[in-house]
């Protein structure tokens, strides 16, 4: 009786199968398929001898177990690609991690292996999902230093750097490094103003970033190695957009200002300190120009005492008509004595002077031929200076 007869069990005091006979009904169908058909005997499907059966079962149970086994062990085979490498666990627990190309371990169920992906650049989306519309507020808020809030939404970029680790150590890799980024972002944000890290510190937010989740990762032993923080926008919270807007407004113009002053004080002064120090020379020069003359008189002066002394008399009468001849020599007057009966006082003195002193700078501006009107003037010129000679020596001889 087989065990898919439905009467099995169900008859009166029928006890378990009989092993031998099921053996024998395995043996038999065994033979058919390969192709021994003298299994049957006379009455109908007799079973054979016990002698005769055991040799063929043996041989069919033996081959069945070969080819079981032969596909067991081929089943260990595997080929790890250059991006990837192969985690190899014994019994669930880490043994090795291999490298590229065709590998063995033993099958399933002493070994299995996961094959991780090193070089897949994985993203992780941090206060956005697919767009930057698509803002997570709980996520994108920071407080800045200054205590202003801000908006951030960014993007983390990451590779393995040991399957092992991210294997074993990390449950959800991609919410790891999220809520690390995020710890990350906050700390370096907190730390910073708000215009350096809207606007002129973006780099240095994205590199301090940077480090630190990856320092922190490492410290978890996640086996993740981040390449780049790309920083999609930062901006104020939309309920305070316009008024933002407006302070940056005004700061713009600030600075325009201020850079317009600046421009004005660079012009100024150093036109200033040029025009002082141009009075400043200036009145170096007449300081030295002053003590120089005034030395040169003090000299002069003792020059003149030392004569004096030799002869006061004729010092002072040279004196006295160095002086004259000095006050004389820019006026139009001429004195004459009219005692002595000289004829000078019917001669157009002052007019001859005049003619005079006319020609004399225009020879001296623009020197020409002599003509006989010039001539006359030179010759009563020189009589003009003869008649002064004259009273001289009479003014002179009268005082003497």
């Amino acid at each position: 009786m087989g065990l898919n007869d439905p009467q099995w069990g169900k008859k009166n005091n029928s006890g378990p199968p009989d092993l031998e006979e099921m053996l024998r009904n395995f043996n038999d169908k065994l033979s058919e398929l390969m192709g021994n058909k003298g299994g049957k005997g006379d009455g109908g499907g007799s079973p054979p001898p016990a002698g005769r059966s055991g040799t063929p079962f043996n041989l069919g149970i033996g081959l069945i177990a070969a080819i079981v086994a032969g596909l067991w062990l081929v089943s260990g085979f595997y080929i790890v690609d250059a991006s990837q490498r192969g985690v190899v666990l014994r019994f669930g627990h880490f043994v090795e991690t291999t490298q590229p190309g065709p590998r063995w371990h033993f099958p399933y169920p002493i070994e299995s292996v996961e094959v991780v992906n090193i070089s897949q650049v994985r993203t992780v989306e941090i206060g956005y999902r697919d767009n930057v519309k698509s803002k997570i507020l709980k996520e994108s808020l920071m407080l800045t230093a200054d205590e202003n809030i801000i908006d951030i939404q960014f993007a983390v970029q990451y590779f393995l750097k040991d399957p092992g680790e991210y294997l074993f150590n990390n449950r959800a890799p991609d919410e790891n490094v999220r809520q690390a980024s995020e710890t990350a972002i906050r700390e370096i944000v907190g730390k910073n103003k708000m215009d350096f890290v809207l606007y002129e510190g973006r780099e240095q937010v994205a590199a301090a970033t940077t480090k630190l989740v990856q320092d922190i990762l490492d410290r978890y032993k996640s086996g993740i190695l981040v390449s780049k923080v790309t920083m999609q926008n930062a901006q104020p919270p939309e309920q305070v957009q316009a008024a933002f807007d407006d302070a940056v407004k005004a700061g713009q113009d600030r600075e325009r200002q201020k850079n317009e002053g600046q421009a004005y004080a660079n012009d100024v002064i150093p036109r200033a300190k040029g025009a002082a120090a141009r009075l400043m020379e200036e009145a170096e020069g007449y300081r030295q120009r002053v003590i120089v003359s005034a030395e040169g008189d003090a000299s002069r002066f003792k020059q003149v005492l030392v004569e004096y002394e030799k002869a006061p008399v004729v010092t002072r009468e040279r004196l006295y008509i160095d002086m004259m001849q000095q006050v004389l020599t820019n006026t139009s007057k001429v004195m004459v004595d009219q005692k002595a009966g000289s004829n000078l006082l019917y001669l157009p003195l002052d007019k001859l002077i005049q003619s005079t002193n006319a020609q004399t700078e225009t020879q001296v501006a623009i020197p020409t031929t002599e003509s006989p009107a010039t001539s006359a003037a030179n010759d009563a010129a020189a009589g003009v200076q003869r008649a002064r000679d004259i009273l001289r020596n009479r003014e002179r001889e009268a005082r003497q």
